[in-house]
């Protein structure tokens, strides 16, 4: 039975949904470059993945259309977007129970620090978490592979089997696979049951009880 002591949550799409901010304020950084879609629900790949790989995949844009498009989206999400989010149900009680039982969490995200702090913030969550740590607003430390080492290296007195990895997108699942920790993958979020498993997490599941089944020790791997 594994036996977990930091516990890594992706914010987006794993404990809130985000997505009329998001998809919202990539509507309009869009509009912006000249670039029209109607319907936000479209735009729902841009929940999770950093905005750099998203914009590009996606609308195929250069390096410099990719930084004027972030400028816009930061300017609507910002004032507005941030705000227009909802966490998903039971994340308090898992964040309390987990806290109580001395678990140290920390959030571990491709959103900007400084935004997510304003989140947690928001929610009135951000007293349950140790660390957070995101992406930078210049661009960089923007892959999960690159947090997850940033909070390895910030825990060194940890073994890599304390860890343990929780998200949505194969992003939070490759990136802890490349560090080494174990993952749980939920399908409650935006990535599908396919993408996760092809990512190979050491968990997936379906509801916010099942995370706090494993994270207890109720379920063996």
């Amino acid at each position: 039975m594994a036996t977990y002591k930091v516990i890594l949550f992706d914010l987006d799409g794993t404990i809130s949904d985000p997505k009329e901010g998001i998809t919202r304020s990539v509507q309009s950084a869009l509009q912006k470059m000249n670039i029209v879609v109607p319907d936000v629900d479209s735009l729902e790949g841009f929940i999770g993945p950093p905005l750099q790989l998203s914009f590009s995949d996606y609308f195929n844009l250069d390096e410099i259309q990719i930084k004027n498009a972030i400028e816009f989206y930061r300017e609507r999400f910002k004032g507005k977007g941030m705000y227009e989010n909802e966490l998903y149900s039971n994340i308090p009680l898992l964040l309390h129970s987990l806290k109580e039982k001395g678990f140290i969490l920390v959030v571990a995200t491709s959103k900007p620090t400084v935004f997510s702090e304003q989140i947690l913030q928001h929610f009135e969550i951000d007293h349950y978490f140790d660390l957070v740590v995101g992406s930078n607003l210049d661009g960089t430390r923007t892959s999960k592979t690159e947090i997850i080492q940033y909070i390895l290296d910030a825990y060194k007195p940890y073994k890599l089997e304390d860890f343990i990895m929780i998200g949505d997108r194969k992003h939070d699942i490759e990136g802890a696979n490349k560090n080494g920790i174990d993952s749980i993958g939920v399908t409650y979020g935006y990535g599908s049951y396919e993408e996760l498993s092809n990512s190979k997490p050491t968990y997936i599941v379906g509801t916010v009880e099942r995370v706090k089944d494993i994270l207890m020790g109720s379920q063996v791997k």
